[in-house]
């Protein structure tokens, strides 16, 4: 609406131009906002102050210059206020045409074109494949993915992607640690190394191996062995995290392989082409990038005195391949403690001759999980919510995905289990999804009643004149615009606050009128208005990857 009525502003600049009025070419840009109190009108510029300078006049002066030539059939009263605001109130017929074309959009509405097809790669969760989920990376799976639907809604080209972590160190330990336990389980007696993976989850593997060859590497030596625990506990454990990802909502487009790298030489060839550029040198037997020529604090060792190539190696190279493949924005969600890991990436894609504007990185912070205001342990020797699944299977896939979205991103999270499992209003999840199943059953009492409803009737819609119910349709008018600055700002907490106030205006509206009465003129103009109200909470919640249960 906001891009309709700066169309508005700008006929009336010109015509004030033509008259002689102003001399400014060409225009500033046209803000339009809605003011803070509605009872100041539906919308508000402020560009008589943004002229003032350049006109060498009043911002009153000039926003009484623009009101004289503010003449359109959709504005109902056009007001100057303060030092030179000029408030627009749009007419009914405004607001009413724009309500039937959201019907009409259906599953559509809230699409746009915003991001222009740009392509567009969203890398989250990410987890080294050595143990299951925890909370943390639900946290990350829930909002990459719901990014991801933000942005493929606001017109961008988008892939998502899982990066398995699948070479070094890490990886050693687990394949050993699952044949310290195989050998264990077959009866032997050995000291299980402290910095090894200790979870039952690495017994169960085990015992899998065991189940599936018996003996057979028991009295084989470690080197031979190691490979093949490795591979089989990889695969083990990636199998378990994709299945409570799918669990949960969440999928992927790819899952790109830390390995692969490797394996077609894409990490020496990074390397190679850093040295040619003169970005890298050797010093105290290491391989060094310079980095702190571009912007990071300090140069970063990329290969060890030991020939070990760091991990951030092996990003170099991941992220050159992600530019090869055309994403023109690449997008990484990460655990708040890698907040010094932007600097560096954004210094070798600089080093590579690459904007670092291309490369954006979200951390996700932490989260803490209440139970009755105390907080529940999460260590893996507890047995108390270790994994992303337990959480999942106390309060629902709906809850738990909207309790970690409810919040930005980069704020602590402190989610409570109790109260996401209450069915009372206090519950927001709850509040939300009871709204929609209100309105399923208005429709079915309807029908019970005789009141036949097809989106292709009549409706005369101006029989709609209550304030509530042109609040409640501003505030659906207002959901394009909401999934379109979500996608700009990648905020997807902004979601969740808007259902939450679109559904407390329904409440308060349905307390105090009727949808269904005698007057079946007015019943069907009700019902259209709800018909648009469930079809943008069913929207939004299908950007924030819940479910809309049409009984509860």
């Amino acid at each position: 609406m906001k891009t309709e009525i700066k169309k508005i502003i700008h006929d009336a600049l010109e015509k004030a131009q033509e008259a002689g009025d102003l001399e400014l070419s060409p225009f500033p840009d046209i803000v339009v906002e809605n003011p803070k109190d509605e009872k100041m009108g539906d919308f508000s510029t402020n560009v008589a102050m943004t002229m003032a300078k350049s006109e060498r006049k009043k911002p009153k002066i000039i926003a009484e210059s623009v009101a004289r030539y503010l003449k359109n059939g959709d504005l109902s009263l056009v007001e100057i206020a303060g030092p030179g605001f000029i408030n627009l109130k749009m007419s009914n017929k405004f607001f009413l045409e724009r309500l039937k074309n959201a019907v009409q959009q259906g599953d559509d509405f809230g699409q746009s074109d915003a991001g222009q097809g740009i392509k567009i790669l969203v890398e989250f969760v990410s987890a080294n494949p050595t143990g299951p989920l925890h909370v943390g990376h639900g946290r990350g799976a829930a909002v990459g993915d719901a990014l991801g639907r933000i942005l493929k809604k606001a017109g961008y080209d988008l892939s998502t992607e899982y990066y398995i972590n699948d070479v070094g160190n890490q990886m050693n330990f687990l394949g050993r640690s699952a044949w310290l336990r195989y050998r264990e389980l077959l009866g032997e007696t050995l000291d299980f190394p402290e910095d090894h993976y200790r979870g039952e989850y690495i017994k169960d593997i085990a015992q899998l191996i065991i189940d599936q060859s018996g003996d057979e590497f028991l009295n084989k030596p470690e080197e031979e062995c190691l490979p093949f625990f490795r591979k089989f506990a990889k695969d083990n454990i990636l199998k378990g995290i994709e299945s409570d990802l799918a669990e949960f909502r969440v999928n992927f487009d790819n899952w790109f392989s830390e390995e692969s790298l490797y394996d077609d030489n894409s990490v020496e060839k990074a390397i190679e082409w850093l040295k040619d550029k003169g970005h890298i040198y050797e010093k105290d037997g290491a391989v060094w990038l310079k980095s702190s020529a571009f912007d990071d604090d300090k140069d970063r060792v990329i290969v060890k005195q030991s020939g070990e190539k760091t991990y951030f190696c092996s990003d170099i190279a991941y992220h050159q391949n992600k530019i090869n493949r055309g994403f023109k924005k690449l997008i990484n969600l990460m655990g708040a403690d890698h907040h010094g890991y932007v600097p560096r990436m954004e210094a070798v894609l600089q080093a590579m001759g690459y904007d670092k504007k291309i490369f954006k990185i979200l951390l996700v912070q932490f989260v803490s999980l209440l139970r009755a205001g105390e907080t529940v342990s999460m260590s893996t020797r507890s047995g108390e919510f270790e994994t992303l699944a337990d959480v999942v299977n106390e309060v629902g896939v709906d809850a738990a995905r909207y309790y970690f979205l409810m919040r930005s991103s980069d704020t602590h999270l402190d989610f409570d289990l109790e109260l996401a499992k209450a069915e009372t209003p206090e519950n927001p999840v709850f509040y939300i999804q009871y709204a929609h199943a209100r309105i399923c059953s208005i429709f079915r009492t309807a029908e019970e009643g005789g009141v036949v409803w097809n989106q292709s009737n009549e409706f005369d819609l101006t029989l709609l004149t209550e304030d509530e119910e042109f609040a409640i349709i501003r505030s659906i008018l207002a959901f394009p615009e909401v999934v379109e600055k979500s996608a700009r700002a990648m905020e997807v907490h902004r979601i969740s606050h808007y259902l939450l106030d679109l559904v407390s205006r329904f409440h308060g509206y349905y307390s105090r009128h009727r949808v269904i009465s005698d007057d079946k003129a007015l019943t069907l103009a009700r019902l259209f208005l709800l018909d648009a109200l469930r079809i943008t909470i069913r929207n939004g919640f299908e950007l924030m990857g819940i479910s809309s249960p049409e009984k509860m």
